[in-house]
């Protein structure tokens, strides 16, 4: 009896061990990846004058306007000397083209998070109710697509959105968004996990596809919906290719595109513009956090 509880001592020692590691290593990679926000919002609370003094040599340039050689160490400030408003004073009343760029990032995405998930739950039912090889084939087409980085597809979306008379549209950006296999396959391959049992029952209670849709799949698919919608919301939020590529005119430009065209002596705006450009993204992130993890937890099955 002893032996048998040193044992089992032994063991709760060893997970405990092994918990606490685990929880360390954890705690300094979330520290790592955490750092570069942090100093994005403690610096934007800084004056251009203390930011050039920290971190000027970092974006130093020659006079032929490269970069230079960075020969002192820069030291990473996280809490300002001083705090200063005037670069969200700058960015939210005195510069409008900020708010501006940020709106149309808005307006770009909004559609496409949207109807991305309406036009996917439609498919995904269908690629789950049909059967046949035709399905398959399509299927598997899109399993493709998706695999396909955006860079690739790209030159044919110009030609296509050149053949319609989109390009300097916003239609360029929203079509192929909202057309995007992501979320169809996501969906389709949750949906599949729907018991049939379910669909049976309600097929024997006189129900016909549009109810079975309405009101089995789509309750099932929630947390699902929420974690594809939180994914595309960040991916689409970050944009930079397809508008430098659609879009020529600057003023249709989201704000992702605007951010990288803040010149050097603009480095303490850089910092407000990606706070705020920050916060709609970990405003979603925290909203839907519960219900991305539910998400992808039940991706091997339907919560009873």
């Amino acid at each position: 009896m002893m032996k048998r509880h040193s044992s089992l001592s032994a063991k709760r020692r060893r997970q405990l061990v092994q918990a606490a590691i685990f929880t360390i290593v954890a705690a300094v990679f979330a520290i790592i990846f955490l750092t570069p926000i942090i100093l994005t919002i403690t610096n934007s609370f800084m004056s251009q004058t203390e930011i050039n003094a920290n971190y000027g040599a970092v974006f130093a340039r020659s006079e032929k306007g490269g970069k230079v050689f960075i020969s002192d160490v820069v030291h990473l400030k996280f809490l300002p000397d001083m705090v200063s408003f005037k670069q969200y004073i700058t960015v939210l009343l005195k510069s409008p083209e900020y708010l501006f760029k940020f709106w149309n990032s808005v307006i770009l995405v909004a559609p496409i998070v949207v109807f991305q998930l309406a036009v996917a739950l439609f498919a995904s039912y269908g690629f789950t109710r049909a059967k046949g090889k035709l399905k398959e084939i399509i299927f598997f087409s899109y399993i493709i697509l998706m695999l396909m980085p955006y860079q690739v597809t790209l030159v044919p979306n110009y030609l296509v959105s050149k053949w319609l008379s989109l390009i300097d549209t916003r239609w360029a950006i929203w079509l192929p968004g909202i057309a995007s296999p992501f979320a169809v396959y996501l969906l389709t391959k949750f949906m599949r996990r729907i018991p049939t049992s379910y669909i049976e029952a309600a097929q024997i209670d006189g129900a016909g596809e549009w109810q079975i849709f309405r009101k089995i799949c789509v309750p099932l698919c929630k947390g699902c919906l929420y974690s594809v919608a939180i994914l595309v919301f960040i991916d689409y939020w970050n944009m930079v290719e397809q508008p430098l590529i659609l879009l020529s005119d600057e003023e249709m430009h989201p704000l992702s595109v605007f951010l990288s065209q803040i010149n050097s002596g603009e480095t303490g705006l850089a910092f407000a513009v990606a706070t705020i450009y920050m916060i709609p993204g970990l405003l979603v992130f925290l909203y839907g956090e519960d219900y991305l993890v539910e998400g992808i937890m039940y991706q091997g099955g339907i919560k009873g």
